[in-house]
């Protein structure tokens, strides 16, 4: 074990947690370690809505961009950020256990829920699943990494923001305002990190093959095999959570318009060992009952918004 395996991150706190851990994990192996921070045009271009920006896996392509430039050898990112498609060369070799898979909204006080209210997100399902729910409310944009964006809420008149649980847990940044959102149906992902290397590096693959949980890695092969399915390369209000209940495989889909008017839904239990292809025939169910029309006017709005 000679090599140094040299760690390509972003260097939001979140981003230095989830690389840090996974360099703890590879020296507790045996394995040389360093971490190599860049930043991603995601979090450098932070007046823009993600999908206005128009480029697949805006928080991945710099990292992907070191590793085929032999800058790095691995990538460790939220796994809700990586498009399904990987560049050619690159490919999955760890996904870690997974966390809290849930959305929260940290809050300035309740009462507005009745009512009319502001709400932050820069998240197309966010938005899409909030409306749904709170059709009265206005959503309103909100980026940068999970720190900039908690204090962007506490600074502006909004009502309340929604985050991923697991981001605030992992760099202890949970705040006691907070309501756990259990009726919106997370990122495909969501709570997973996953580590790539260059398809050609036996070493590192080798490596973080130790690391790989496989019932976190069946789950989210499900949920990402449903987005690739709908999505077609586009930016779409979709939510899909996959869990195992024994030998079986409980799951629930959905893709909302924009607006949050029109909602469809999948929700299916599978014997496990027939899960191959199930995410895309979910998919299918979907896209034949009028997700197809409705993924076609998504498209079509957010082109011209650009």
């Amino acid at each position: 074990m000679t090599k140094t395996i040299r760690i390509g991150t972003r260097d939001s706190e979140l981003a230095l947690w989830q690389a840090t851990t996974v360099q703890s994990q590879l020296k507790a192996l045996g394995y040389k370690t360093e971490l190599v921070p860049v930043k991603s045009t995601g979090d450098l271009v932070l007046d823009k809505p993600l999908y206005e920006l128009g480029i697949t896996g805006i928080f991945t392509k710099t990292l992907d961009v070191a590793m085929l430039n032999d800058t790095v050898d691995i990538a460790v990112h939220s796994m809700k950020d990586v498009p399904t498609q990987l560049p050619q060369g690159i490919v999955e070799a760890a996904v870690l256990p997974r966390a809290n898979v849930h959305d929260i909204l940290v809050h300035k006080g309740l009462d507005f829920l009745a009512d009319e209210g502001l709400i932050a997100t820069g998240s197309l399902r966010r938005r899409a699943q909030w409306l749904h729910k709170y059709p009265k409310h206005e959503v309103v944009d909100l980026r940068g990494n999970v720190n900039s964006r908690m204090q962007k809420l506490k600074s502006n008149t909004w009502n309340g923001a929604i985050f991923a649980a697991a981001g605030l847990e992992r760099i202890n940044l949970k705040p006691d305002n907070f309501i756990n959102l259990d009726w919106m149906i997370p990122a495909p992902a969501q709570g997973a990190m996953l580590v790539v290397a260059k398809q050609e590096d036996a070493y590192c693959r080798e490596a973080l093959a130790n690391l790989n949980d496989e019932n976190t890695q069946q789950c989210v092969q499900v949920e990402r095999e449903f987005l690739r399915r709908l999505e077609g390369g586009c930016t779409a209000p979709i939510g899909a959570l996959a869990q195992l209940d024994g030998e079986t495989l409980v799951f629930k889909g959905a893709l909302f318009s924009l607006d949050g008017t029109q909602k469809f839904v999948v929700d299916k239990t599978i014997a496990i060992s027939d899960s191959k292809g199930f995410g895309a025939r979910c998919a299918d169910e979907i896209l034949t009952s009028g997700g197809a029309d409705l993924m076609r006017s998504i498209k079509n709005t957010l082109s011209t918004s650009k």
